[in-house]
């Protein structure tokens, strides 16, 4: 039972899976011959689908909650929501503006660079999970905080949102791993990239931890931070790459299916 684990093992667990969750999606590029555009929207639908579930249930509402019962705002308890909604999507607009990626339509941001069209892609993938990282950062620091007044199964939840971003970033690391094994004609480069894009986000869980634990005070405006920059990158990114149009009934149940799962783990974790 991963009740009886520690705090810290709960923690560290739960900042490996989200990697093992991209590194499984990206042997994907041993399997399928060839980028599958239907495959694609349906991978691409159901990360958006777990994403803005994780969005509300597992960041949004506890940063209400919290800010509600730290009686620090008063009738303004909102703030620290709708604030650091705003702020996390600022941050993503940042590195769309700094860092050269690029999309899998075609569309080029960020600085002028010599990257090529696959690393171009790759950092694009990696920037999207910089959220979802710092979102099961800052979850689990809450965790320790509710652990530490008393609440035996406040890991719990915060698992829940692990398996659900772990369960997300499998296609997700498919969708970087098929397109570049065509790039690339290499499904071993190609499922590497997939992989390594995922690196950042346990690096990111780790600065979402510390950063929340060392100022409490913070935890509901980086909830709030977190679920704003992962709705960004589902408005932005997933949704029109997704191809709704070409494939709206694929995309379609695929959001619906993977808003579904993440409702489940956090209702059954949470």
């Amino acid at each position: 039972m991963f009740w009886v684990m520690t705090g810290t093992g709960m923690t560290v667990l739960g900042m490996s899976i989200i990697f093992v969750g991209t590194a499984l999606g990206a042997l994907t590029a041993f399997v399928f011959k060839k980028d599958s555009p239907k495959a694609n929207t349906l991978f691409l639908g159901f990360a958006a689908g777990i994403m803005v579930a994780a969005s509300i249930w597992s960041l949004m509402d506890p940063s209400l909650q919290q800010a509600e019962e730290s009686g620090l705002y008063g009738k303004f308890s909102w703030v620290p929501a709708a604030f650091g909604f705003i702020f996390g999507g600022l941050f993503l607009t940042l590195l769309d503006k700094v860092l050269p990626h690029m999309h899998s339509g075609g569309k080029e941001e960020g600085l002028q660079s010599n990257l090529t069209k696959p690393m171009k892609m790759f950092v694009a993938v990696t920037i999207h999970n910089i959220p979802e990282g710092l979102a099961v950062g800052v979850a689990y620091s809450v965790a320790a905080v509710s652990a530490a007044e008393g609440d035996a199964s406040a890991f719990a939840g915060a698992l829940g949102l692990s398996i659900g971003m772990a369960i997300q970033n499998f296609p997700e690391g498919a969708s970087v791993a098929l397109p570049m094994a065509s790039a690339l004609n290499s499904k071993w480069k190609a499922a590497l990239f997939g992989a390594a894009s995922g690196i950042v986000e346990p690096i990111a869980a780790v600065v979402g931890y510390f950063l929340a634990t060392g100022i409490s005070a913070l935890q509901p405006w980086m909830l709030a931070f977190a679920g704003g920059a992962m709705i960004f990158v589902v408005v932005e990114d997933l949704v029109p790459d997704a191809h709704f149009g070409e494939h709206p009934h694929l995309a379609t149940w695929g959001t619906m299916t993977g808003f579904v799962i993440m409702m489940v783990l956090d209702v059954a974790l949470g």
